[in-house]
C-alpha cells in the first residue's frame, strides 16, 4: 500500500486529510462532538479520522465537506505527493502551522475577527504589523 509501511501506521494522506477536517472544525469552533453528530459518528471516530488512524470513506468525507461547507477538494489541498514518500511539503507544513494556530483560543478569536474585516487594505496592514511585532 503506498504511504503506508505499516499497518498500525497511519499513511501520509490519511493525516492529511484529518489535519484538513481538524482544521475546518477549529476554524468553524465546532466540538469533535458536534461534526460527529453533523456526520453520523461519534466523537471518539472523529478523533480517530483527525489524527489519520481511521481512513474517512468517500461517502462520509462528502457528508462532512457538505456540512462544514467546503468542497471535498479542500480535505486534499497540499496534500504530499505520491512520489515523496510521506514527506511533508511546504503546504503540509503550512496546515500544521495552522492547526497550531487555531489550536489555541486566541488563534481562534483573532481569526473570527479577521475574518469579519471587510477591508482588504486593513487585513494587508494587519498582517504587516503582526509580522513586524514577530520580528521583535
Amino acid at each position: 500500500m503506498q504511504g503506508r509501511t505499516n499497518k498500525k501506521e497511519p499513511g501520509a494522506i490519511d493525516v492529511h486529510v484529518g489535519n484538513r477536517i481538524r482544521l475546518r472544525r477549529l476554524a468553524l469552533d465546532w466540538s469533535q462532538t458536534k461534526l460527529g453528530e453533523a456526520i453520523d459518528v461519534t466523537f471518539q471516530q472523529v478523533q480517530k479520522y483527525e489524527k489519520g488512524l481511521n481512513r474517512v470513506g468517500a461517502s462520509r468525507l462528502q457528508r462532512a465537506a457538505e456540512a462544514m461547507g467546503v468542497p471535498v477538494a479542500y480535505f486534499f489541498e497540499g496534500a504530499p505527493a505520491p512520489h515523496t514518500d510521506g514527506e511533508l511539503n511546504e503546504a503540509a507544513f503550512s496546515s500544521e502551522e495552522m492547526l497550531q494556530f487555531l489550536s489555541t483560543e486566541e488563534g481562534v478569536s483573532l481569526n473570527r475577527a479577521f475574518l469579519t474585516l471587510r477591508d482588504a487594505r486593513l487585513r494587508r496592514k494587519i498582517v504587516a504589523l503582526v509580522k513586524a511585532l514577530a520580528n521583535t
